[in-house]
């Protein structure tokens, strides 16, 4: 669900980029207002996702695309027989401790982004086959391509937790605010 960016809040291009992205986090972190690991865990749609693993999946990639872009290995590597782990809780894992977790990689990526000397600044892609041999992509490109992807997993949870209870993201937006206001 969209939600108002004001233009003044932003400041330079780096600033615009990192207040896109903080409201597409706030997107999937209010679709798990008010619910309880096992509600966050469930799945509702015809989807497997969940909730609690899109919180997952969003900041081990985020954490991951950064960690790239610093020239370092992700703190979690997936391959073919753990990938689908980053999209539900394992183990001690809970929906709290995975919000904490993003809270931390979202404050490392805009320390990251508002330390680098130049958006232009490029890093490696990953050798894998759905990315060009040997491609470069500048650190402009890394913001847009974690607001694409959070943006995308927003979407989807918004399905989710309309499916989930039937409220929507107009009715957590509202409810959010409430919240902060004290009423």
């Amino acid at each position: 669900m969209v939600t108002h960016v004001p233009a003044e809040e932003h400041g330079d291009e780096r600033g615009a980029l990192l207040s896109f992205l903080a409201e597409q986090r706030g997107g999937i972190r209010r679709s798990v207002l008010g619910l309880t690991d096992e509600q966050a865990s469930s799945r509702p749609s015809a989807s497997a996702l969940s909730l609690a693993g899109l919180v997952k999946h969003v900041a081990e990639v985020e954490q991951a695309w950064v960690a790239r872009a610093r020239g370092e290995a992700p703190a979690v590597e997936r391959d073919e027989t753990t990938w689908d782990e980053c999209f539900r809780l394992v183990g001690d894992e809970t929906l709290a401790s995975q919000l904490a977790y993003w809270e931390k990689v979202a404050a490392e990526t805009e320390a990251f982004v508002n330390g680098v000397p130049s958006l232009d600044d490029t890093f490696a892609l990953p050798d894998q086959p759905w990315f060009p041999p040997e491609g470069r992509v500048s650190m402009r490109w890394l913001c847009l391509h974690l607001i694409r992807e959070t943006a995308r997993h927003a979407g989807h949870a918004d399905i989710i937790r309309e499916s989930l209870d039937g409220r929507t993201a107009f009715e957590l937006v509202a409810a959010e605010r409430r919240s902060a206001s004290g009423s």
